[in-house]
């Protein structure tokens, strides 16, 4: 994305891609253990693999901007690197030839739908600094949720999450100090059970108080999440 812009209505192509998507991905029920999304926040989710962000572009009934890794935004090429490389191959376990041969297939479609979503890039150096002014943006005057996925996944997607990383909070506190005391909610979509649960949210002015490092915060946020994905509804919940 070369030019950060609201996201607005989707065009044809992004239409049809998602219609497209919505045939295999089907909406989960949507669980909220205390106020519903109202105004901009962030949103810390799993992942479970490709299926949360796609949930969550397909039906979340609240403007949403999803942060994904920067190669998501690359060329062609660099889309399939990264499919045939990273998420099929490192993530999703399969082995190389298979992957390969799948994202040549895959890419084109996934390179559309990349594009569409107008993901903000996420960085491991310096570029962060980016990530964290473009995220302030689409919260302060797009008015648009940041959805996160702070798992660690480099070893693929797990049931039970293993570690968050921090990131979140340097956008959190960034928000904070140019005046917007952001809520953050905690999620965690159960494909098992066919529910997206979002926790009650929480201050990040609340944080700042707790007298927490930023990585128990971290680890805070974790054990909710996968305490979320512990919780068992009835039909009356």
């Amino acid at each position: 994305m070369n030019k950060l812009e609201k996201k607005g209505k989707d065009n044809l192509t992004f239409k049809f891609l998602k219609l497209l998507t919505s045939i295999a991905i089907h909406k989960p029920k949507f669980i909220f253990l205390g106020d519903k999304i109202k105004e901009a926040s962030l949103i810390l989710t799993n992942h479970v693999g490709s299926r949360a962000p796609l949930t969550i572009e397909l039906y979340a009934d609240f403007p949403t901007r999803l942060l994904g890794t920067y190669e998501m935004n690359g060329s062609l090429k660099e889309v399939y690197r990264y499919l045939s490389t990273t998420y099929y191959h490192q993530k999703k376990k399969w082995n190389k030839y298979a992957a390969k041969m799948f994202s040549v297939i895959a890419c084109p479609f996934v390179y559309g739908y990349y594009r569409g979503l107008k993901l903000i890039s996420v960085y491991k150096d310096l570029r962060f600094v980016n990530t964290i002014k473009e995220s302030f943006t689409c919260l302060k005057d797009f008015k648009e949720s940041i959805v996160i996925f702070p798992e660690d996944s480099s070893n693929g997607y797990f049931e039970t999450l293993t570690h968050f990383y921090k990131g979140f909070l340097l956008i959190a506190d960034y928000a904070y100090k140019k005046g917007l005391d952001l809520d953050i909610f905690v999620a965690y979509l159960n494909p098992k059970t066919k529910t997206y649960v979002f926790d009650k949210p929480i201050k990040y002015s609340s944080l700042l108080t707790s007298n927490l490092t930023q990585e128990e915060i971290a680890k805070s946020f974790l054990d909710r999440c996968n305490d979320l994905g512990k919780l068992e509804f009835n039909e009356n919940n």
